[in-house]
């Protein structure tokens, strides 16, 4: 592993273990194993170094989005909701302290969004590619005519959000067990929506 990797790697080591505000340059290098005149050889502050950590290091959920588009007509749209409602729960919950992080600085959410536009990545993303997955069910006369895949797809995706935000607020590691049932119970509700 280079040094750069080294350094994203001990960024985002220190922010999820000490928070944003303690995660300084000098915290970083040292856990890095470096000076932090070699963090600024490779980033030139500290919110390129975040910016750079987020789109990095964070996990995204987009591969299980584009997954799901081409298992429309495929096993069941329950199955295909639950792999996508446990991607969804796992990744926020693996994602959250880092977006937490991004949202109490102004600065570094500007640049980050900014970064995500350049993608043209984002959260709404997610949202869309899985209203776009139930619209192609709805095409294939496997869910209802009248439901609002916009509206059902961010019910889900943000009940996963949601489960996500309280397991980080009550400071409890999600139990595999708890997160399947949680995620077939909302997948449930989603799928008599539709």
């Amino acid at each position: 592993m280079g040094t750069r990797d080294t350094i994203l790697d001990a960024a985002l080591h220190v922010v999820r273990t000490r928070g944003l505000n303690n995660a300084t340059t000098k915290e970083i290098a040292r856990a890095a194993g470096f000076s932090e005149a070699t963090l600024y050889k490779h980033f030139d502050d500290k919110e390129e170094l975040f910016v750079e950590v987020l789109r990095a290091r964070v996990p995204t959920i987009m591969p299980a989005m584009k997954a799901l588009l081409d298992q429309a007509g495929q096993d069941t749209v329950r199955d295909n909701l639950l792999r996508v409602a446990r991607a969804a729960a796992d990744f926020y919950t693996e994602s959250f302290p880092m977006f937490a992080a991004t949202f109490s600085e102004p600065q570094l959410l500007a640049r980050h969004r900014e970064a995500l536009a350049e993608r043209n990545v984002g959260p709404h993303r997610a949202v869309e590619g899985l209203a776009e997955y139930l619209d192609k069910e709805r095409a294939l006369g496997r869910v209802s005519a009248g439901a609002d895949a916009p509206s059902v797809a961010a019910m889900l995706l943000g009940a996963c959000f949601q489960y996500a935000f309280l397991a980080h607020f009550a400071g409890r590691e999600p139990d595999p067990a708890d997160l399947t049932s949680f995620c077939e119970s909302i997948v449930d509700s989603s799928v008599r929506a539709l």
